[in-house]
């Protein structure tokens, strides 16, 4: 832990600006790893008023690394379908995905303040982390060494250093303007009205677009009783407008019998914005979230690309500032995360594009295709899976390419989660098996002997964990007990037919769970080889890299 000499102000390994969902996230990341983080808000407490709904599967795990997501959980609605209709309420298109790839429902309702709520307990647990309100930053200044920053508090202004500095502090993020890139993109002309009722008037479950071109709408159904609407608003309405009683029951009055007896928590006028920026790192300062990027809401991803940035960003930062790895891992962020958070932007523009035209001829149009669409069986079965969202492949970054021999090789995909046996529980998620640092993970053969004596020990001094796969038939042999392994029986049969589709069997996997490399198993020495090159990796570290490797991994 830095702490400083007690001759300046005091330095931290890691200082967040923002305390929304993805700095609180990676706060609690960092603090999973035991890195010395401060973390910043100039708000005097959590954002309260309508922002996100929808939570992915992968947000999911993600906040399952986190070891919080079952205070989450009860805060969601999972498999939450999603319907569009025409302006007689009429079925356009549905999207109702079933799989469950990663574990966890690929679309679920969610209450955002109350799951902030939860990440900000989570906070609790760490000594190593710190949370300051009513703080913000006012400059920030990159020597080389390290970032000495200045913040606004309630007690005048104040001087702090860090090795590294995170903005998550939205569109307007002071942290990107000290870095000095640019934010490209389109900021929409229309504005929507989005308000939050509790005591559900419905009462339905699901999602309902109203794609009306006399008034797009938007209706869906939350967890604890709530139901959020959006409206779009005309050009001759004004904001303040929008904010009347009487208003607000004219637009509500086509969809609930009693738009006067309605208790609004919140409501909100918002524009969406579908921006990038020209860099998401510069030198010891990084940008995640709403700094980096900003999309429409269409597809629900503003809230889950953050997520996705702060699973990417986290473990990098952790091994950085504890020496497992050079500071060269960290341009690996902008070369993953860029690609996939442009093609989420472009995804929900279109989105937007097709369900909001006002212009009726043009809504008539659309109707047509799109039912013309839904009648094509390969194309109805696409919608319906979500199958149409673009999923993370790195090309590049910190993954090895030309050890796998699959023609479709898995390398730089996610990993995928499903539920398997230990000798001491009968289904556990994959991740729990894996621990929260680097895995290797063998389909029927022993790591030990595919990675060879001196391979394995250098991954084991990087604090990586070896699983051995088995079919559940095999779980309880003993022949190949090893104190270094962990076992896990394939008792759903989803790792035999991943592996079946593949032609490789050893996997290295990141700890935000993406495939590294896979090769076949005499291979792998040559393979963690060059990941460990690619990674710069160090075994052994510093002693910040002890306290991250001796991290409590729950017990499989």
């Amino acid at each position: 832990m830095s702490t400083g000499n007690g001759s300046g102000p005091e330095l931290f390994d890691v200082l967040i600006v923002g305390a929304g969902p993805v700095g609180l996230t990676i706060a609690n990341t960092l603090g999973r790893y035991g890195v010395h983080t401060l973390l910043v808000e100039e708000r005097p407490g959590l954002i309260d008023y309508p922002r996100g709904v929808g939570i992915d599967d992968e947000s999911l795990r993600t906040l399952q690394s986190t070891g919080l997501v079952e205070r989450i959980l009860p805060h969601t609605s999972p498999n939450q379908i999603m319907r569009f209709v025409d302006g007689q309420r009429r079925l356009l298109a549905e999207i109702a995905p079933t799989e469950q790839q990663f574990g966890w429902p690929k679309r679920s309702g969610f209450i955002q303040p109350l799951v902030d709520a939860e990440l900000l307990a989570g906070l609790d647990r760490f000594d190593g982390v710190q949370i300051r309100w009513a703080t913000a930053l006012r400059e920030c200044d990159d020597t080389g060494d390290e970032v000495q920053a200045l913040l606004d508090t309630a007690d005048g202004p104040q001087q702090v250093r860090a090795r590294y500095v995170v903005g998550c502090d939205g569109g307007r993020s002071t942290t990107r303007h000290a870095m000095g890139v640019s934010f490209e993109g389109t900021t929409s002309p229309t504005r929507w009205l989005v308000v939050d009722i509790d005591g559900d008037p419905l009462g339905h479950p699901n999602v309902e677009v109203g794609a009306d071109p006399a008034r797009p709408n938007v209706s869906i159904s939350l967890a604890h009783g709530i139901r959020r609407f959006e409206f779009l608003l005309h050009a001759d309405e004004s904001d303040v407008e929008a904010e009347t009683p009487e208003f607000l029951a004219r637009l509500l009055a086509p969809f609930v019998p009693h738009p006067d007896r309605l208790a609004v928590i919140r409501r909100r006028v918002y524009t969406h914005h579908s921006r990038i920026a020209g860099e998401f790192r510069k030198g010891r300062l990084l940008l995640a979230g709403d700094a980096a990027h900003l999309m429409p809401v269409w597809q629900g991803q503003g809230y889950n690309s953050g997520i996705r940035d702060a699973a990417n960003l986290g473990w990098k930062l952790a091994a950085v500032v504890s020496g497992v790895a050079g500071d060269g891992l960290l341009d690996t962020y902008d070369q993953e995360r860029r690609k996939h958070a442009r093609a989420m932007i472009d995804l929900s523009t279109m989105v937007g594009r097709v369900i909001s035209p006002t212009n009726h001829r043009v809504a008539a149009v659309r109707d047509v295709l799109v039912r013309g669409l839904t009648l094509v069986p390969p194309l109805k079965r696409y919608v319906l899976g979500m199958r149409f969202k673009p999923m993370p492949r790195y090309d590049r970054g910190a993954v090895v390419h030309g050890w796998s021999r699959s023609p479709q090789s898995a390398v730089g995909t996610l990993f995928i989660q499903p539920r398997v046996a230990t000798r001491a529980h009968p289904a556990v998620l994959l991740d729990e098996a894996l621990g929260p640092w680097f895995a290797v993970l063998c389909w029927n053969n022993h790591p030990r002997k595919a990675l060879g004596e001196a391979e394995f020990d250098l991954w084991k001094a990087l604090g990586a964990r070896f699983v051995e796969a088995r079919p559940a038939t095999q779980l309880h042999w003993t022949g190949h007990d090893d104190p270094d392994v962990v076992v896990v029986g394939d008792s759903t049969g989803a790792l035999k037919r991943w592996f079946d589709a593949q032609l490789d069997s050893v996997l290295f996997l990141r700890p935000d769970r993406c495939i590294a490399g896979a090769s076949i198993a005499q291979h792998a020495p040559e393979l963690g080889a060059a990941l460990r090159r690619t990674l710069e990796l160090t075994p052994g570290g510093t002693d910040a890299a002890g306290r991250v490797l001796r991290l409590a991994q729950p017990a499989p």
